[in-house]
Formats: C-alpha cells, structure tokens, sequence
C-alpha cells in the first residue's frame, strides 16, 4: 500500500496533478521603518540599511523630481502641502525626516544600496505628465549606471506608470519591471513586455486566478502592502513570488523562515 501511494504521488508530480509550491521573498515597504517598532522614517537611509542588515530579500522606495530636476528619495508627492515637483532641491534641505535624516538624493540612497545584496524596489512615481516621468526613469537609470547598480540581480523596477513600465520594458528588458495599477489583467501587461504585476492584496483576492495565469506567461508576482497574518497565509498559499510588507518580521515568522 505504501509503495502503491508513492507511486501515484509520483505519477501526480510529473503530470502537474501537484502544484508546486514557491518560495516568497519578503520586502520591506519603503525600507524597514514603521515594520515592529524600527523607529525610522520611510524610504530613510537608516530604514533602508535595517532591512539590509536584517537579511530581507528586497527594499522598497520612490523617486521623485524635484522642481530642478532632482531625484529624490521619498514616498508622499508633497511635502508641507506643496508638490515635490514645485520644490528645488535646495528648498529641500531644510526640510528633516522624522529621525532627523534629510531627504536623501537618489544618489545618497544608493550608496547605502551598494552595502548589500539586497534587491532595491525602485518605484518611479507617476510625475505631473509622461513627459517627466519618463524623464525621472531615464534620471533613475543613469544615476543606477554610476552607482555600478544598474544589475538585474540588484534592482528592479516598478511603477504606477503603465508608460513608464513600457518604457522600462524596452530600454532594459533582463530586468525585473512590475505593473502597479491592478486594472490590467497579466495578459495585457505581459502583451506590452512588462514581466511582473504588483498589485494589491484585494486584487488577488478578487482574481486568484491572475497569479497562475501570470506564471504561465513567465512573470513573476507581487503584492502590497500585506500586514496582517490571514492575509499573508492567503497569499502564500496563492503562490505569489514576494510580498511587501510593512511588517517583514511578522512575515517572516508565518513563512517559517
């Protein structure tokens, strides 16, 4: 009886009866700041460097142009009630994060990148026109270059800028490229040559069906922002690749790691 069940666990495996379950990768939301208790600002440096030194597989943070054409490190589009966009760089620098840092440059960030192998989640903010964003897409890879980071195993790319992602698509097709909107279905992202969807928890929930088809088509899924337990056994059970949280310790703990 033994034998005649592992057999047909065998039989099942190589006849894709079993679905093979995927490792997920954890990401720290904006750097690991509001994550158990960290202390640190959002898309900080002092938060980047924690999710580094606590072994996470991948940081999340946003760029931006400032007013002189600037890249900057920050999640919130305006800061006192006025855009990024309207601020010179200069005007920056007297405003502090809440741990003290300054707003860094892209520049700033990366080298703080450069200290591990975490993979740096750069997410291209959706700018005033597609002009500017792909403006700040094209700042962002040439500010990688310098750095000696523009690597497919240390960056990838993501963006609410279904232009952006094309455009990221075609300039840099071996890099990981995801799909932030949820309005799309895998078939239309990957039509465009976008390789990954990022979408949020309430999107897989509704179509659970988008992670299969999104593997059968070769593209890798994320989801944000998951942080709570329920959602993140769902997730995991779904097969989705990294889940970005802003509680990676939790994550880590439900994943057995």
């Amino acid at each position: 009886m033994r034998l005649r069940c592992l057999f047909l666990v065998l039989v099942a495996l190589l006849s894709g009866g079993v679905q093979q379950v995927r490792a997920q990768k954890i990401c720290a939301h904006r750097g690991f700041w509001k994550c158990e208790e960290a202390g640190n600002a959002q898309n900080s440096i002092a938060s980047l460097r924690l999710a580094q030194e606590n072994g996470f597989w991948g940081s999340e943070f946003d760029v931006h142009l400032t007013a002189d054409d600037v890249v900057v490190v920050n999640h919130d589009p305006s800061l006192n009630g006025i855009s990024i966009r309207k601020h010179t760089y200069r005007r920056l620098l007297k405003t502090k994060l809440p741990n003290g840092e300054r707003i860094p440059t892209l520049g700033e960030y990366l080298k703080q990148g450069a200290q591990s192998s975490c993979m740096l989640v750069l997410e291209i903010k959706p700018q005033k026109t597609v002009h500017k964003t792909l403006k700040l897409a094209k700042a962002c890879v040439e500010e990688l270059r310098r750095h000696q980071l523009l690597d497919p195993s240390r960056v990838m790319f993501i963006s609410f800028s279904f232009e952006a992602c094309c455009w990221i698509a075609e300039e840099l097709p071996g890099f990981g490229n995801q799909y932030l909107e949820g309005d799309k279905d895998p078939e239309t992202v990957h039509a465009a040559g976008i390789n990954g969807i990022d979408y949020e928890y309430g999107v897989f929930h509704k179509h659970p069906d988008w992670v299969e088809r999104a593997h059968a088509l070769g593209m890798e899924v994320n989801v944000w922002t998951v942080d709570n337990e329920r959602e993140m056994k769902y997730l995991s059970e779904l097969g989705v690749d990294v889940i970005t949280t802003n509680r990676p310790l939790l994550l880590r703990k439900v994943l057995g790691e």
